[in-house]
């Protein structure tokens, strides 16, 4: 069960980083600099996706990541979808965001040749709060998302639609409301039992894990390029769920690496990493089961209505997990690069 935490609280913890969000929307590098150093301890743990891992506080994260993102995208932007906060069981405060980084991509990111169109790169990025100041970082960038548009794909092609995730369908995510306490529970519960549920599959298989009693029958997966969205319970077995069980049939929670908060109807979750797992199996993604050990960082939210799962975001660090078992996507693509540009 999650602590309890006054809405005040809780929207004291997202104003600690609103001054940084606002100068990544109009991003100028002085001031996104300057934004961090206020927002951030010092020695804040700054994790990125792969390949940035971990960074030596808010100057690495701006010299190493973000200014390299704003190289590609001279007009860069930053938009928000959700911002929420709240308490893990743990008593930890935490402030997730949900939204995407845009602008024309006219120079290149991590060698992915820039589309010269509007681009866009969703992230996922949350931001542990104590005494008023930032002391733990977790992002996760869609960068394959960005290979994607730019036409230089090396994975396998994914079973999901290849789509830009919206915003919530209620576009409350800014301004979440019915925030008390009892309602937060309510949402937290109803997740967290969900996955509980999911837990139940090697025992009982599909009818074990109930998805009817939790997942609206309209609901929407929005995954990671990769492996895509998902439109209802159906779609998400198919193109999501089957093959990741069939691939790790032994997967489990890494416990103590991630925390559950809830704000209203939306749930999110931390974790570097929350799960870890053997792809023992064919069906994951194409990659070949050789018995590779493996672990996950997944950062999602989800967004709850009367009762149900209606809206779900998840990204993996994809690109991490095929680093583990020895694949350089970044490599590969680059192969891609030399043809295109005659290099």
């Amino acid at each position: 069960m999650p602590q309890t935490l006054s809405q005040d609280a809780r929207d004291r913890a997202k104003a600690v980083v609103a001054p940084l969000r606002a100068a990544l929307y109009d991003f100028e590098g002085e001031a996104v600099r300057a934004a961090l150093k206020t927002a951030f301890a010092p020695d804040a743990a700054v994790r990125l996706a792969f390949p940035f891992e971990d960074l030596a506080g808010p100057d690495a994260l701006f010299e190493n990541a973000l200014r390299a993102l704003h190289g590609a995208f001279a007009d860069l932007e930053r938009r928000d979808t959700i911002v929420m906060a709240g308490p893990t069981e743990d008593g930890q405060v935490w402030v997730g965001c949900c939204g995407y980084y845009a602008g024309a991509f006219t120079r290149p990111f991590l060698d992915i040749p820039p589309s010269g169109h509007f681009a866009t790169m969703r992230y996922h990025e949350f931001y542990r709060i104590e005494e008023n100041c930032v002391v733990e970082f977790q992002g996760l960038w869609d960068i394959p998302e960005l290979m994607r548009q730019a036409g230089a794909w090396p994975m396998p092609p994914q079973l999901g639609r290849a789509w830009y995730a919206p915003g919530p369908a209620t576009q409350d995510g800014l301004a979440i409301v019915n925030r008390d306490d009892a309602h937060a529970q309510a949402s937290f519960t109803l997740v967290t039992s969900m996955l509980d549920g999911l837990s139940k599959f090697a025992g009982g298989g599909v009818e074990a894990m109930r998805l009817p009693d939790y997942w609206h029958p309209r609901c929407s997966w929005y995954g990671p390029f990769g492996i895509g969205t998902c439109r209802g319970i159906e779609g998400f077995r198919n193109w999501h769920q089957i093959p990741f069980l069939n691939g790790m049939p032994d997967r489990e929670g890494t416990g103590g690496k991630g925390g559950f908060f809830a704000d209203g109807g939306y749930v999110a979750v931390t974790g570097w990493p929350n799960m870890r797992a053997t792809i023992s199996h064919d069906g994951w993604m194409g990659i070949a089961p050789a018995g590779q050990k493996i672990t996950l960082r997944s950062l999602d939210f989800w967004r709850c209505e009367n009762g149900m799962i209606r809206e779900n975001w998840v990204l993996v660090d994809l690109l991490d997990v095929y680093a583990q078992i020895g694949v350089d996507v970044l490599a590969r693509m680059k192969e891609f690069n030399k043809a295109r540009t005659g290099c």
